[in-house]
């Protein structure tokens, strides 16, 4: 894996370190253009977050669960890769000492129109 991110985020390296933590190796890639990436990637605008990583062809934009990783991996569906728009509270890198985990959806993006493939509350599906 391939992680593009901003050399001052520190929720990049707790996102980075919890893929890790699942069994992939992540390398990182620090640029001051950030978004110069995504669109070459083609993230789409609406469902940018802040780090933006690459792994076998997809492409994955934000706090992306580990565990959706996996199934994405494994069941290699037709899509562009996965986002996890805006920063949600209690996803993988964003955890907030004394705050409940936000429900978010993990959205496939590439073919049509983005679509909810996971449903997630912290880095636990539901």
């Amino acid at each position: 894996m391939i992680v593009h991110k901003d050399p001052t985020c520190g929720c990049c390296d707790a996102w980075v370190d919890h893929v890790r933590a699942a069994g992939y190796e992540a390398r990182v890639v620090e640029v001051a253009a950030i978004n110069a990436v995504k669109a070459k990637l083609g993230v789409p605008p609406d469902l940018r977050s802040c780090h933006t990583a690459e792994i076998d062809g997809y492409v994955l934009e934000g706090h992306v669960p580990a565990a959706a990783i996996g199934r994405l991996l494994a069941e290699r569906p037709k899509a562009r890769g996965l986002a996890v728009p805006g920063m949600p509270i209690g996803s993988p890198g964003m955890e907030v000492e004394g705050r409940d985990p936000e429900a978010y959806d993990v959205m496939a993006f590439g073919e049509g129109e983005p679509r909810v493939i996971m449903r997630f509350r912290g880095s636990v599906a539901t």
